[in-house]
């Protein structure tokens, strides 16, 4: 018999509808897992137990009512939430020790949808400290490792939720991405994880949207659940400086299991970064996807890298900048980790026209690579150049400038749909002999996430249910 936790969140959606399980069961079930299996894993940093309960009891009295009209779609469906995203009342953190004690004093918008599509949250999943770096450190609790091997790291920055969905502590999890934040965990734990378009999902209230690098995304165990999550999750608010068009079916879900018929499909594997070398594990795992793909009868085709090594000192600069949003009161500085300490002294001397020449030149960089990628249906590459790396691998170094090479180094690839505000995903094919997960990454055009999850249902059916049914060991 199935355990709770082998369902996917839809499954789990339509078990609540017809009485099979109620809300209170899926959410008990979950609990005991996070307090049995999260000590070693560290996917999260608040555990909300009893506000998780009481919403399922009040969605369980609403089911024992009679109340059964125009149902939340995600009804009764655990999903946690990242520890940079505000939930009212609930500690947020940044992963800072300079923000201990500091409780939200409203809800994200994005969390609110969540909330009314019925999710019920177990509590906020771990961040790196205000989520700069691409693995999950902190000096706030242990650090966040893949469930596949612990010794090693979960990614970053939603390295928590990748963590949290791949042992089985959720169904699936909200994630952000600024620089390959969801699609780097999603590699490293063997998970389905979208970036959406540049303006897909509101960040208001409170975290600006400026520069357009960062969106929330859904991480999940399979296509469906997270085109699900990311129907409920997209939404505009007033203010929003982008907007992405809507889907033309209606809804992302419509594209899950639909066929995409014979795509373009580019691709290429050299990093922009300088010194970046891909690891022959990542290599195969490129040109498996590339088999993969031609299988099922798509035209693959290489092309020369979109973006350059000239624009990595521009997106650098914005970077270091991006470090300073979070303020920190002086006497409380001494609590920043090396690494965001270093970040933003450099992030305070860049100056403003240093910082708009900056954005400046990516855009003009973005409409150059947008003329090579639009004449493509997907661009595919490898997500990270590295399979997962050990725990403090990152930091194993005797500076944080040569830490912020590393990342650099290990994540090329992905931030340069962050700049052009693509979609893209992380498809998880493949496997090293060890049993390590190595993702590969497909970005389509902007505001086009239809193509991409329709052919990526197309290769998970092609592969087998969950990607060949594989579980980490702590299953």
């Amino acid at each position: 018999m199935a355990h709770i936790h082998d369902l996917t969140a839809l499954e789990q959606a339509a078990a609540v509808r017809t009485g099979e399980l109620s809300p209170v069961q899926i959410t008990e079930h979950y609990l005991e897992r996070i307090e049995r299996l999260d000590p070693g894993l560290g996917a999260f940093v608040t555990v909300t137990a009893e506000r998780a309960l009481a919403q399922a009891r009040e969605q369980e009295a609403r089911l024992a009512a009679g109340d059964t009209e125009d149902l939340p779609p995600l009804l009764g469906v655990p999903i946690p939430i990242k520890d940079l995203n505000f939930v009212k009342d609930v500690p947020v953190h940044f992963g800072s020790a300079t923000y201990e004690g500091f409780v939200a004093p409203a809800d994200d918008s994005v969390v609110e949808r969540l909330r009314d599509a019925g999710t019920i949250m177990l509590g906020k999943t771990s961040t790196p400290e205000f989520g700069m770096p691409c693995y999950t450190e902190t000096y706030l609790h242990e650090p966040t490792r893949t469930p596949w091997d612990t010794t090693r790291s979960a990614g970053g920055s939603s390295g928590g939720a990748g963590a949290a969905v791949a042992a089985g502590l959720a169904p699936a999890a909200q994630g952000s991405d600024g620089a390959g934040s969801i699609r780097i965990p999603a590699s490293v734990c063997g998970l389905y994880g979208i970036k959406p378009s540049r303006g897909r999902i509101s960040a208001a209230p409170i975290m600006p949207d400026l520069a357009g690098l960062s969106t929330n995304g859904p991480l999940a165990r399979n296509v469906a659940d997270a085109a699900a999550l990311l129907d409920v999750m997209a939404h505009n608010n007033p203010g929003d400086l982008y907007h992405a068009p809507a889907p033309t079916l209606g809804s992302f879900s419509a594209y899950a299991g639909r066929d995409p018929g014979r795509l373009r499909i580019a691709r290429f594997a050299t990093p922009a970064v300088p010194g970046a070398e891909v690891h022959p594990d990542v290599l195969a795992a490129y040109e498996s996807a590339s088999a993969v793909l031609e299988s099922l009868g798509h035209e693959v085709e290489e092309i020369a890298p979109p973006f350059g090594p000239d624009v990595v000192p521009e997106f650098v600069k914005m970077w270091f900048s991006f470090s300073c949003m979070h303020p920190v009161a002086e006497e409380l500085e001494p609590k920043l980790r090396p690494l965001t300490a270093w970040l933003r002294e450099r992030g305070h001397a860049v100056s403003a026209p240093e910082f708009l020449q900056a954005q400046s030149t990516l855009q003009l960089a973005t409409r150059f690579a947008l003329l090579v990628t639009d004449a493509y249906d997907a661009v595919l590459s490898p997500t990270v150049t590295q399979p997962p790396v050990p725990v403090g691998w990152f930091e194993d170094v005797e500076s944080p400038e040569e830490t912020f090479e590393r990342m650099m180094r290990f994540a090329p690839f992905a931030a340069i749909y962050n700049v052009s505000g693509q979609p893209a995903v992380n498809l998880p094919l493949y496997w090293t002999p060890d049993g390590l997960p190595i993702g590969v990454m497909l970005a389509g055009r902007y505001g086009d996430e239809g193509t991409l999850i329709s052919l990526s249902s197309q290769v998970e059916a092609s592969v087998g249910g969950f990607w060949g049914d594989r579980r980490p060991p702590m299953w």
